[in-house]
């Protein structure tokens, strides 16, 4: 009797080893705890007093700015006309807010345009105003009179106080930002700028704006009368001269300053 062996055919073997393969399953990642979530930022402004941002919020991009700042020193006679200065300009136009409440006052002068870095640009930014500090001597600048400026969105006014001495330097430091600017792809500050020091805001009742004005109080403009009144009354070039001797450049909530070469 012939002993029967079974094997296996060849079309056996080819059909298995080219048999399409599952895709394994995948397990199922556990859901994130609502505490580790982050919340998007919500563009409201009910939640700014009314104010929009002017260019949207992007995940991974950081909102920059570099300037000089102006100490106001405690009891000085800049602080004294400040705050009589914001009093009577309140009176006249109450859409006003004033950037400092109470008796404290954060100064600055800018020196660009809002600008906005990825992740891996920041340490660029920092070493270019490092670098710009350490060639630069500290100056002084003086503050001229009161005026209305509007921004490029025409969304705010502002009320601010020119500067006089300390112009020719401060575009000096400017111009020599542009070309690191540039490199960024970054808009770099105005061709004639008007150095000022911002104290007060208003919403502006514009087409452009989303009608902040309807829980708000927005104005128009800002008159002008407001400044002729203001200018009558207080004379800031009698509060004398400032030290302007460090060159900051704030990052997101970060601010890091450079002391200029005295």
């Amino acid at each position: 009797m012939k002993r029967l062996v079974s094997y296996s055919s060849s079309d056996d073997e080819f059909d298995n080893e080219f048999l399409p393969q599952l895709p394994p399953k995948k397990k199922k990642l556990p859901s994130l705890s609502p505490s580790l979530l982050v919340p998007a930022p919500k563009d409201d402004p009910a939640l700014h007093q009314g104010r929009i941002r002017s260019t949207p919020h992007v995940d991974g991009q950081w909102a920059s700015h570099i300037y000089v700042p102006i100490r106001v020193e405690s009891h000085s006679a800049i602080q004294k006309l400040l705050i009589d200065a914001l009093e009577t300009a309140q009176k006249l136009e109450p859409a006003l807010h004033p950037f400092e409440t109470g008796q404290s006052f954060d100064l600055h002068v800018s020196l660009s345009k809002p600008i906005f870095l990825r992740a891996h640009q920041r340490q660029d930014l920092k070493q270019a105003v490092r670098t710009l500090a350490q060639k630069c001597r500290s100056f002084k600048l003086s503050l001229t009179t009161f005026s209305i400026l509007t921004n490029d969105e025409k969304t705010r006014t502002f009320l601010a106080l020119d500067v006089g001495s300390g112009h020719h330097q401060l575009k000096s430091l400017s111009d020599d930002l542009s070309p690191f600017l540039s490199n960024l792809r970054q808009n770099e500050y105005y061709a004639d700028p008007q150095f000022h020091v911002s104290i007060a805001w208003a919403l502006l009742a514009t087409s452009n704006a989303q009608q902040p004005s309807a829980i708000f109080q927005a104005v128009p403009q800002l008159a002008d009368t407001l400044t002729v009144t203001l200018n009558e009354q207080f004379t800031p070039a009698s509060c004398g001269a400032f030290d302007v001797e460090y060159l900051c450049v704030k990052i997101g909530k970060d601010v890091s300053s450079w002391r200029m070469d005295l």
